[in-house]
């Protein structure tokens, strides 16, 4: 669960410590295929990595993408409460690991430290996303 935390840009400058510590704000959940774990437009308040099972991504109704184990998405919300920009919907039983904002919020409020990485690594996923590397 660390490496895969490790992994995701927003996270990117934590230590081993600072990884630890957010991974405690987490839940595991666990959705019936055919729920959805998103829905498009609505405001998002959770980030979420796929541990076990398989999810689509629609875009106006239209698959972009499939995600499976180690896939994560939300990671935006969490900082920002944005809308979200596609449902997502498990095809089949999932195991999710869940982060929600109001759990992550109290991590940045107690952290200094880690809530100026996590801002780093939001600006370098920004980035990317204007840079049009995102999957």
């Amino acid at each position: 669960m660390l490496e895969r935390l490790a992994q995701i840009e927003l996270f990117s400058e934590l230590n081993h410590k600072e990884l630890k510590k957010l991974a405690s704000f987490m839940t595991t959940v666990n959705p019936k295929a055919g729920r959805n774990l998103t829905t498009q437009g609505d405001v998002g308040r959770e980030f979420m990595i796929i541990r076990e099972g398989e999810a689509s991504v629609r875009r106006n109704g239209r698959l972009i993408a499939n995600l499976g184990p180690g896939d994560f998405f939300g990671e935006l919300a969490v900082v920002a409460g944005v809308p979200r920009t596609a449902t997502v919907t498990a095809e089949t039983d999932l195991v999710v690991e869940v982060l929600n904002r109001r759990e992550f919020s109290s991590l940045l409020d107690g952290n200094p430290a880690i809530a100026k990485k996590i801002l780093v690594g939001a600006v370098k996923r920004l980035h990317e996303i204007e840079e049009g590397v995102v999957r």
